[in-house]
């Protein structure tokens, strides 16, 4: 019994060996790597950096920008253009020798702007340009009747005139935009009537008619200087007065009749002169 025990027993060994080198056969034997030649290291070749590929970026459209943009000046050009004094004005310009005074909600403000380009809001601030430098303004048809009840008229008095810059704000807070009509153009009547209305024909016609100019301007000049400092008076022309036909040729022979006497003294001074070089010729 025991023999037959060792000997199953040994049947089995044998049994599980043979499996175990079945399965280590059916295994793939792994070759020794053969030793390679020995070789000096190859230089590294240097590579220049690749460019990056630029994005590709979708185009901007420029057109309607640009559009827009025109747009924008045309308009802004288009509303300076047809409003060069007013409400509506965004891009304004002051001329050379005038000054630009602004309104804001109807009350003159004391911003005074040189010549040249001046932004403002519309509709909130109204613009005007002043002129500071010499103007001449033409007073036309002033009437005017003398002591003796004729009544003549003048044509175009000529008033030069300055408005001095540091008294802008006061003269146009004091008479508005139009201070000329005050002080020029309804003074130059007024100062018309007064003269005429204390002298005769003869006198506004002949004996002062060259001291009706002089007169007209310190009259003027006193009354601004009181009233108005910033208004100059440079000058005044005053033209002959039309009067009526038949008192102009009354006038015209008056001055024929004055003026014989003259030309008679003149003609005896030739003729004495005439004989007195004969005379002496001859002798």
């Amino acid at each position: 019994m025991a023999m037959d025990k060792s000997y199953r027993k040994g049947e089995q060994d044998d049994e599980i060996l043979g499996r175990i080198r079945k399965q280590v056969a059916r295994r793939p034997r792994r070759t020794p790597p053969s030793p390679s030649p020995t070789r000096s290291p190859s230089p590294i070749p240097s590579r220049s950096p690749s460019p990056i590929p630029a994005r590709s970026h979708s185009p901007i459209p420029t057109g309607p920008i640009i559009l827009m943009v025109v747009s924008i000046i045309l308009a802004i050009a288009i509303i300076s253009v047809q409003s060069t004094s007013g409400n509506f004005v965004i891009l304004h310009e002051v001329p050379e020798g005038h000054v630009g005074v602004y309104w804001r909600g109807g009350a003159l403000t004391k911003t005074i702007s040189n010549p040249g380009f001046h932004l403002m809001v519309p509709f909130i601030t109204k613009f005007e340009p002043i002129q500071v430098t010499l103007q001449t303004k033409l007073v036309s048809d002033v009437p005017c009747g003398t002591t003796g009840g004729v009544m003549i008229s003048f044509d175009n008095i000529e008033v030069v005139n300055r408005l001095k810059k540091e008294y802008v704000y006061d003269t146009l807070l004091n008479y508005g935009v139009h201070y000329d009509k005050t002080w020029i153009y309804d003074k130059i009547h007024h100062e018309i009537n007064q003269f005429c209305s204390s002298k005769s024909l003869e006198e506004v016609y002949i004996d002062m008619f060259d001291q009706i100019a002089e007169i007209m301007k310190e009259a003027i000049q006193r009354d601004c200087n009181k009233y108005a400092p910033g208004i100059e008076i440079i000058s005044v022309r005053v033209p002959k007065p039309n009067i009526p036909a038949t008192i102009r040729r009354n006038f015209e022979l008056l001055e024929e009749e004055r003026t014989k006497p003259l030309r008679s003294r003149s003609w005896q001074r030739k003729r004495q002169r005439h004989i007195e070089k004969y005379c002496c010729q001859t002798y």
